[in-house]
């Protein structure tokens, strides 16, 4: 809950802010982290939660807030919190992930997340960002537009949170712990959920689904965020059309759909007319994979009903897209485009500095302890990353030695057919804590490649600190003699988090004018638990605004 009982003098900025467009608010949370008991599918058990929330708060703020949310962890797990999609310019210290940007929250403890919200207004969402506990610990941010500014689609008559996450009847924790001891993946979870439900068509879910009523003839604004942790989503709405209206807090060009497809990590914010006939109609989501992976494929539902209708009416189910259907999966992408207009312009660069071009690839490590003799890991460009047992841009910043190297290589060592047949040789990976550094405000293209190194597989790759621009994806391999001429570098759709497609590449474009460590990774976690990830190290500019502020006073110890 917001904590808007501070002091008088927040309260007359407050006041102010409500009657004026150029003072920015400072809003205030209280996070306590804390264990709870909750029950699905018949089953109970201990979970960590915000507040004794499942999902957590939302976090309601408008673009050019200062924020302050102080998290206080009761739970036995150490904790961070990662505010997914906020650039956190200059200020990597309130970014969230642990052994990252900083240590983690020992219990007993409490750090103070304080950030500005520039530039940027839609729907992001927050997570924790250690172990595999965001399974249970996240929640929305709505970012509203200043004062008196309005979105550039028509104002809905109301608007809705909808969460996409999983549900694990066995602790998730012990689950992982297992697994890793035996080098193999954790089962996949139980259930999809929609804002913490089910939905009617699990065991005793009756009183676990969400319903949200609608009055005929009104627009409705969902924001829909995935926050599953291993799992690609198609969602549509019985009977329903949508109209995607932004992206990863990103408005694009307004586009009409029957399902959408959002990957772990994104959000999309779609329009919805009620203007069928009053009725009950499911809201339903199921996973997209084309690959030969086992997932969690049932269906997970929430209610969409009109007012007045009796709540003994069975609700009517929508027509999903085939879980493996690729072409529903590249023709949804290829209709995202940015807005692209003089108030919302699309800032892509069009002169390179530097071509990077890495490799995601799954592999095998020699473990004597585990069932097979080896375990299963993740690279990129070969090189399965290694957490330090302390903040990297602590690291940075007070130029700590030994803790990593800035030698991630540009490309892979060894170029072969990335995406031809399946590769079961030679799997091991080299370990490392390697970061690759880049120049202050120089300009980045980052191709990433699927491998078939056992399977080809979609990975949805975020990257903190930072919105790129998805420039062009295609299927096979990269071609860099033919595939760049078809780039869009006119409305590409700007995010910060994109699905690499199986067997394929995606490549994107930024500028690194934001200094300090900034995490990139897979968003499947069990990939980033194998080491499917790499941190940036983005020089300081020339200037003391174009460098890393200094860490606050109560920055976690390690």
């Amino acid at each position: 809950m917001a904590m808007c009982q501070g002091s008088l003098f927040f309260l007359f900025i407050f006041i102010g802010f409500l009657s004026t467009t150029s003072e920015a608010a400072l809003k205030k949370y209280q996070f306590d982290i804390q264990v709870k008991n909750v029950s699905r599918l018949c089953h109970s058990k201990p979970i960590v939660t915000v507040n004794g929330m499942f999902p957590g708060p939302t976090i309601y703020v408008r673009e050019g807030d200062r924020v302050l949310i102080n998290v206080t962890n009761y739970a036995p797990y150490n904790m961070s919190i990662h505010w997914h999609g906020l650039k956190q310019f200059r200020n990597g210290w309130a970014d969230g992930p642990a052994y990252i940007t900083q240590c983690p929250i020992k219990t007993g403890n409490s750090y103070t997340y304080d950030f500005n919200v520039t530039d940027q207004r839609g729907t992001l969402w927050w997570h924790a960002h250690i172990l595999w506990l965001r399974a249970t610990v996240y929640g929305a941010i709505v970012i509203m537009p200043k004062e008196g500014a309005s979105f550039p689609f028509p104002q809905p008559y109301q608007e809705a949170n909808l969460i996409l996450g999983e549900w694990w009847n066995s602790d998730v924790e012990k689950l992982v712990k297992q697994a890793n001891k035996l080098g193999l993946p954790p089962p996949p979870s139980d259930a999809h959920t929609i804002n913490g439900k089910p939905g009617p068509l699990f065991p005793c879910s009756e009183k676990h689904t969400f319903a949200m009523e609608v009055e005929r003839g009104k627009t409705y604004l969902l924001r829909i965020i995935n926050a599953a942790l291993n799992d690609e989503l198609f969602f549509a709405i019985a009977g329903h059309n949508m109209t995607v209206v932004e992206i990863d807090a990103v408005y694009t060009k307004p586009f009409t759909t029957r399902s959408i497809l959002i990957a772990p990590g994104q959000t999309t914010s779609v329009l919805v007319k009620a203007d069928q006939a009053p009725n009950r109609y499911f809201m339903a989501a199921r996973p997209f994979m084309d690959a030969p992976i086992p997932v969690d494929n049932k269906t997970v539902t929430a209610i969409l009903q009109y007012k007045g209708v009796p709540n003994r009416v069975l609700p009517i189910l929508p027509q999903l897209p085939a879980p493996n259907d690729t072409d529903f999966a590249s023709n949804y992408n290829s209709q995202l485009k940015s807005l692209n207009t003089p108030q919302f312009p699309a800032k892509v660069p069009i002169k390179v500095d530097r071509h990077l071009f890495y490799t995601i690839g799954l592999g095998q490590n020699p473990c004597p302890t585990c069932q097979n003799g080896t375990q299963l890991t993740a690279s990129l460009n070969n090189i399965t990353f290694v957490m330090p047992q302390i903040g990297l841009l602590e690291a940075h910043y007070f130029n700590i030695s030994g803790v990593f190297r800035q030698d991630f290589p540009d490309r892979p060592s060894v170029p072969f057919n990335y995406t031809g047949a399946p590769l079961t040789a030679n799997l091991g990976t080299s370990l490392g804590t390697r970061l690759s550094k880049v120049a202050y405000n120089s300009t980045i293209e980052l191709v990433l490649q699927d491998t078939n190194l056992l399977t080809v597989e979609s990975h949805p790759f975020h990257l903190h600190g930072y919105n790129f621009f998805v420039v062009g994806s295609g299927v096979g391999n990269f071609d860099p003699a033919k595939d760049p001429a078809k780039f869009n570098l006119v409305d590409p759709p700007e995010r910060n988090t994109v699905g690499v497609p199986t067997g394929g590449w995606t490549a994107i474009r930024f500028r690194a004018d934001n200094p300090g460590v900034w995490f990139m990774h897979c968003h499947l976690e069990l990939h980033t638990m194998w080491g499917l990830k790499m941190a940036f190290v983005v020089e300081n500019g020339k200037s003391p605004s174009e460098s890393v502020m200094p860490p606050p006073k109560d920055l976690p110890p390690c």
